[in-house]
């Protein structure tokens, strides 16, 4: 009885008032008299209006931007799921998955499909949140690494972690001697433009090398431990250069930079002295806790954006800040890792994806259409292997390694992948690097990356007999 009751008022309730809108608005548009209304006539049918009005809302920003991250994910992880099947780093088909839906592959055969999904008005949401996605995977890096175990095993790490930077750093440099006058846009100086050339072929991509470390099984070796540090001295020493050469590149000569790289000095004392101590103590009070409260959260986050904005202001860029802000956080490898769980699935799954298909949309292959730029690529792929694999084999070598161990260094430092790709962006976004030149340092880090593997099977196979170093 009661449910009745409860339908017939419903149905009264809805019925009156649905009737008293209709009649306001049947009346009400008699108040259109006089006042310029002009009423919609159209020719098509309710259907067609139906289509055209979601066509419509699929221009709308939202709904585009919303496609097109669905479509960057599926894309990226199917192609990452494709190559981690075959042996490779999941990285390597995700950065492929940007170059297919760019103008290199869709763009070229499909131009209509491609204009629709990433009209270059929409680019604009999409690098904003590539940037995010940037900023809090360059934040988790930071929080990674292991500085003690870098300082227990420095030595031998600084000595090869240099010599890997500073020998493709020359060979990037000379190769810039003889392709400027061609390649590089008319406002660089060579300067900018050579340092930047240097500072591409010697970066070492850490996560997609710790990956590779975890996935053959060394992590816990002796030489996984040599690996990792010179992964992390690496880093730290090519991101510091690369602020340098931000900082020069900005402000246009070595002089005016001196004073960016002053404040930054500044930034970093202010860092290490003033804030690490500060939240060394946060992370004391939480020492025992098994959640993170969200002032904690919040008080993170705001030392990871203010570190990315200063840095940024200073003129060194935002992602610096961001790994910098990583690696002061507190030693606490609890707070560490729960932290880090709450943003990683949304860094690594739905952001950094994005990252891929920016840099995909700039990498024209087709601008590569002569067999002189063909030739430029591969000098360009020969100096990076040289620089990094051979220099920091030889380097292993020197410090006491054995030959296997030493190559097996040498293949692994090797790897560039997503890091590479972060810094090319850079050089992009500051007007250094030419679209051509873009796609072949592109290239570059594909090959580089993509042989790691292989270079690893192909020693153990050499040295068969040989046990790696525990």
């Amino acid at each position: 009885m009661k449910r009745l009751k409860n339908i017939f008022f419903y149905l009264v309730i809805i019925g009156t008032f649905s009737a008293l809108i209709y009649w306001i608005i049947l009346f009400g548009a008699k108040l259109e008299v006089g006042r310029g209304v002009m009423s919609k006539l159209s020719t098509m049918t309710p259907l067609q209006e139906f289509f055209n009005s979601i066509k419509d809302n699929l221009h709308h920003s939202v709904a585009l931007l919303i496609l097109q991250i669905v479509i960057i994910i599926i894309a990226a992880r199917s192609f990452g799921w494709i190559f981690k099947k075959m042996g490779q780093p999941s990285v390597i088909g995700e950065i492929l998955a940007g170059i297919v839906l760019g103008p290199s592959l869709l763009g070229l055969y499909f131009p209509e499909v491609s204009s629709f999904l990433f009209p270059a008005k929409s680019l604009g949401n999409l690098q904003v949140l590539s940037q995010i996605g940037l900023i809090l995977f360059m934040f988790i890096i930071g929080m990674e690494l292991n500085l003690k175990a870098l300082q227990s095993k420095a030595h031998d790490a600084i000595v090869i972690s240099h010599a890997s930077i500073i020998i493709p750093f020359s060979l990037g440099v000379g190769l810039a001697y003889f392709i400027y006058q061609g390649h590089a846009p008319e406002h660089i100086s060579f300067s900018s433009f050579s340092l930047f050339m240097g500072i591409a072929l010697s970066i070492t991509a850490f996560p997609v090398l710790a990956r590779i470390i975890q996935e053959q099984g060394i992590h816990k070796t002796k030489l996984g431990a040599i690996v990792i540090t010179c992964a992390a001295a690496d880093d730290i020493t090519a991101w510091c250069l690369l602020a340098a050469v931000i900082a020069i590149v900005k402000a246009g000569s070595v002089v005016s930079a001196l004073y960016t790289i002053l404040f930054a000095l500044i930034y970093v004392l202010f860092m290490l002295k003033l804030v690490r101590p500060f939240l060394r103590k946060i992370g004391q009070v939480y020492q025992t806790e098994k959640q993170v409260g969200q002032s904690v959260v919040v008080l993170f986050f705001i030392v990871l954006l203010l570190s990315a904005f200063v840095t940024e202001a200073i003129g060194i860029h935002a992602l610096f800040g961001a790994f910098m802000a990583g690696a002061i956080m507190p030693e606490n490898l609890n707070l560490r890792r729960t932290f880090i769980g709450k943003i990683e699935d949304v860094a690594l799954v739905l952001l950094l994806p994005i990252f891929f298909v920016i840099s995909g949309l700039r990498t024209e292959i087709g601008l590569i259409n002569d067999p002189a730029l063909w030739e430029i690529t591969g000098l360009i792929v020969l100096l990076a292997i040289v620089g990094k694999f051979v220099g920091s084999a030889l380097a292993a070598k020197f410090v006491g390694q054995n030959w296997k161990d030493s190559l097996t260094i040498g293949a692994l430092m090797n790897t560039r992948g997503l890091m590479e790709l972060v810094a090319l962006n850079i050089g992009y976004e500051l007007g250094v690097l030419k679209a051509e030149v873009f796609a072949m340092m592109v290239i570059m880090a594909l090959v580089t990356t993509f042989m790691t593997g292989i270079l690893l099977k192909l020693i153990n196979r050499i040295f068969k007999g040989e046990v790696a170093t525990e």
